[in-house]
Parts: C-alpha cells; structure tokens; sequence
C-alpha cells in the first residue's frame, strides 16, 4: 500500500512539473559570450515566467541589424518572442505586454540603464524608458521607469 502512495505521489508531482513546464513562455536570448548582465536578465525572465532558449552569438551587431534593430536602441543583448526583438534590459512585465501590440515591431531598453533589470548596483537606478518601435519606423515610449 506505502509503495503505492508513493508511487501516486510521484505520478502527481511529475504531472504538475510538466503542467507548469508548459505554462513557460519561450524566448531566444541572444547574446556575447562574455556578458555577465545579460546572464543576469536571463535569471530576471526565467523569475518571472519565460523558457530561455539562451544562445551565444559570434558577431552581436550584425544579429541585430538582421532582426531589425535600429542602431538607436541598441543594448547588449537580443530577444526573440513572437517574431519580434526585445533588445536590452526591458523588464518582464513589458516584454509580456508586446504580445499585445500589433503596432509593434519590438520593445527596446536603449543603453544598459543602471536599475533595471539585469543591472541593479547597490540600490542605485537611473531613471529610463522603454522605448517601441513601430511598424512605420517610428519610435514610441511605451513605459517610464523613474529614478530610485
């Protein structure tokens, strides 16, 4: 009887691993091979719910200059979800509202801001945007992330 309740046990356990598994949203990250903060966004996104496809890149500007990433909102790394880019350090909560943007050809946190995700220092933040690219071309502040 002990072995099989422990064997329902186990069944059970596995079943809601798989279950939450599935619920992971996937993402490619493309990155350098020497990137410390980029590492650091990656753990930002799997803590809030993404499958990391995590893949290191030879040549970084040409990545993005193949995925459309204008020159003007370039960052260290490169994401892929859904066919558009997430470039930079853009925090989880907007890299799941650009699913919702048709508008939108990707999101981009310009820089390497201080604060934000993947780049907190000792409690310093520097205030930023995140910044979309529209499919005309044109840039669009789709959040404001003030100064801490």
């Amino acid at each position: 009887m002990r072995t099989h309740l422990r064997l329902a046990a186990l069944s059970v356990l596995f079943i809601s691993s798989l279950t939450q598994a599935a619920d992971l949203i996937p993402i490619e990250v493309h990155r350098d091979a020497n990137c410390g903060c980029c590492k650091k966004w990656i753990s930002h996104l799997q803590a809030n719910g993404f499958k990391v496809d995590d893949r290191v890149e030879a040549n970084m500007s040409e990545f993005k200059q193949q995925h459309g990433v204008p020159p003007r909102l370039a960052s260290c790394h490169t994401a892929l979800i859904n066919g558009k880019f997430v470039e930079g350090h853009v925090p989880a909560e907007q890299v799941l509202a650009l699913s919702k943007r048709g508008d939108l050809l990707g999101v981009a946190a310009p820089g390497m801001p201080m604060g934000s995700p993947g780049m907190e220092m000792d409690g310093m933040s520097d205030a930023y945007q995140v910044i979309g690219l529209k499919t005309d071309g044109t840039d669009l502040v789709v959040a404001d992330y003030p100064a801490r």
